[in-house]
């Protein structure tokens, strides 16, 4: 299953060998992959938004938005242009809400409200779904993020820490630090300290032999 509009993405980037046995919760893709998956909670000022997407165009950089439905109801043009420019939008739930706090009926509701919106504006509820206020998502979580056709939880094993804004040069820092072929980023959008870390950032993994790709292409989904 493949999100509209990747296909050629894909094909000009190079195929990056898949994982062959896909857990249900996802932090990494194979090791040996010259490439890395930059994913950014959706949701935000716009303005800082559309400032992110002009960087990872201009670095010809791809990456994947785990866009907040509650995002796509203010903001479907802004997400769209992501998915028109070759990027990826994948499920972070309709409110971002503890969701290991929930009931059943309303962490379900919270996965199934944002993939309705996700429908409604690209034909697809996306491939990926990431857990709200954690880091990994529950037997429960997963089993309910199953049965609305998601392939796995995306979850990450670099955590930026952008959302406590330390600064660009932290920001970059940290993910460097930290970062591996296969691995996937989780970054914000909405914060000035990750835009301005993005020309830093993107230089420092192309020095590396790593690009920047959407998950759907890291994990050969």
């Amino acid at each position: 299953m493949r999100t509209p509009g990747h296909g050629s993405v894909a094909a000009a980037a190079g195929a990056v060998r898949p994982v062959r046995s896909q857990p249900e919760e996802i932090a990494h893709g194979v090791r040996t992959a010259r490439a890395v998956a930059l994913t950014f909670h959706g949701s935000g000022d716009p303005a800082l938004a559309r400032r992110l997407l002009r960087e990872v165009d201009a670095a010809g950089a791809r990456v994947t938005v785990m866009a907040v439905g509650r995002w796509l109801d203010e903001e479907p043009g802004t997400a769209r242009a992501f998915l028109d420019n070759g990027h990826e939008l994948g499920n972070h739930t309709q409110n971002h809400r503890d969701i290991d706090a929930m009931s059943e009926a309303d962490s379900h509701a919270e996965i199934a409200r944002c993939a309705e919106r996700l429908k409604r504006l690209t034909g697809t509820a996306g491939v990926w779904f990431r857990p709200s206020q954690t880091r990994h998502a529950s037997r429960r979580v997963r089993a309910q993020a199953a049965t609305l056709g998601y392939r796995g939880c995306l979850s990450y094993d670099v955590d930026s820490l952008d959302f406590t804004d330390p600064g660009a040069p932290a920001i970059t820092r940290k993910v460097l630090r930290e970062v591996r072929g296969g691995s996937v980023v989780s970054m914000h959008l909405g914060h000035s300290g990750t835009v301005e870390a993005l020309p830093v950032l993107l230089d420092g993994l192309r020095s590396r032999g790593l690009r920047a790709v959407t998950a759907s292409e890291l994990m050969g989904a």
